[in-house]
């Protein structure tokens, strides 16, 4: 807020996202209201409208039909008016209806609740394709529920977002996606949707989900549709996740400060795994730590926490795993707590409700029962590092490997 009042934004992601809270109302990265937006440059209703005019992809053999895996699924708080903005997966099933895969711990499926709770005639729903990559990414960024999804983009930015009044619904769109499907979903009208070879590596099962209506089209003259393949990490969705990591972890150590780093390796699948680094202070910090990545939004539904002492480079997922073989001893550093769990998770023996596993891989001492001398790690002196390293290009073992520590 001083740098606001001095003249100039906050310098730095970090900055930014500290003061994020405070500064939903500094127009600079409020969205602005435009009109004859290029989203809208040409517009289909009636018989016009058809989903197989767009290249929407099948991307493996056992899917149930075509996916739109990009969408950004904007819909509107009954009770609030509200607006809020979501990546969900949609199956293609004609020309204008899709499922609409609200995962019941999203914000769109707790619209439709409310909605339905309500007695709606009708849930509406605009949902954008392509345009500003910063406002598609915030579509999947777990933000806290007072956060605008759209000032987080301006941030992202550095100038707001421009939206325009949807054609046919209640609803603000990005003025400069490429395309904008328009329509509503009924309460209480569902449908098979599924399977779908998922990020996972497995096919998530077919379940019954919302149908969406598409009612109106709205496009650019000569639009891209834009699309993700999906499947097990690494694909695209994969490095919109390791964004949200980096992103994200400021305001995780704004609530954690003892955290140093984070790590989602590809392996984990986002939610299964997520290897935590923490600068050690007192007994039991580490337990304090996974209980506190568990409170935290969509962390909640985190499979696996590893935490590690604060020297251990999580990003180097061998380390980590030898640090965990080593340092954890099975009785008295795993943590099982039950509780919600992803809905694309496998092994859980019910849907959304599962156990989860902590790991407590840091050193020990005795106020938590560790009753003997910690053991030093073994590291080779400096001076014969120095020497080895010299000599490396001389023996001819830099075209084998590089030199140690580089």
């Amino acid at each position: 807020m001083i740098d606001l009042v001095q003249g100039g934004p906050p310098s730095g992601i970090v900055n930014k996202l500290r003061t994020l809270g405070s500064l939903v109302h500094v127009g600079s990265y409020q969205p602005r209201t435009v009109n004859n937006a290029p989203c809208q440059e040409v517009v289909l209703t009636g018989d016009q409208v058809n989903l197989y005019d767009l290249p929407i992809i099948k991307c493996w053999p056992e899917d149930a039909g075509p996916y739109i895996t990009l969408p950004l699924v904007i819909t509107k708080d009954p009770e609030t008016g509200t607006q809020n903005y979501g990546i969900y997966r949609m199956q293609v099933y004609d020309r204008c209806t899709t499922g609409m895969h609200w995962q019941t711990h999203k914000v769109g499926a707790r619209h439709y609740r409310s909605s339905a709770e309500r007695a709606d005639d009708r849930l509406e729903v605009a949902v954008a394709l392509g345009g500003d990559p910063a406002s598609i990414w915030t579509g999947s960024a777990p933000l806290p529920p007072d956060i605008d999804e759209m000032v987080l983009a301006g941030f992202v930015r550095d100038r707001g977002v421009e939206l325009t009044p949807a054609k046919t619904v209640d609803l603000m769109v990005p003025a400069h996606a490429e395309i904008v499907l328009e329509g509503y979903v009924t309460p209480g009208e569902e449908r098979t949707e599924g399977p779908f070879g998922d990020h996972t590596g497995y096919y998530s099962l077919a379940e019954p989900y919302p149908v969406f209506h598409v009612t109106t089209i709205t496009r650019r003259r000569n639009p891209i549709y834009p699309t993700t393949f999906v499947g097990r990490p690494p694909t695209e969705d994969y490095w919109m996740g390791k964004v949200t990591e980096r992103v994200f972890l400021p305001l995780i150590r704004l609530i954690l400060p003892e955290v140093v780093d984070i790590n989602m390796p590809a392996e984990g699948i986002f939610h299964n795994l997520v290897l935590v680094s923490m600068k050690k202070e007192y007994p039991g910090q580490a337990r304090k730590v996974i209980y506190g990545l568990w409170g935290l939004g969509l962390l909640s539904l985190t499979k696996v926490i590893v935490v590690v002492d604060d020297f251990v480079d999580v990003q180097n997922a061998s380390e980590v795993a030898w640090r965990v073989a080593n340092n954890i001893n099975p009785g008295t550093d795993l943590i099982v707590v039950e509780g919600p769990i992803d809905d694309l998770d496998v092994a859980s023996p019910t849907p959304r409700f599962g156990s989860k596993l902590g790991i407590d891989a840091t050193r020990k001492g005795p106020e938590e029962g560790y009753r003997r001398e910690w053991p030093p790690d073994i590291e080779m002196s400096e001076d014969i590092r120095e020497r080895v390293s010299r000599r490396w290009s001389e023996l001819g073992l830099d075209e084998i490997v590089a030199p140690p520590g580089r």
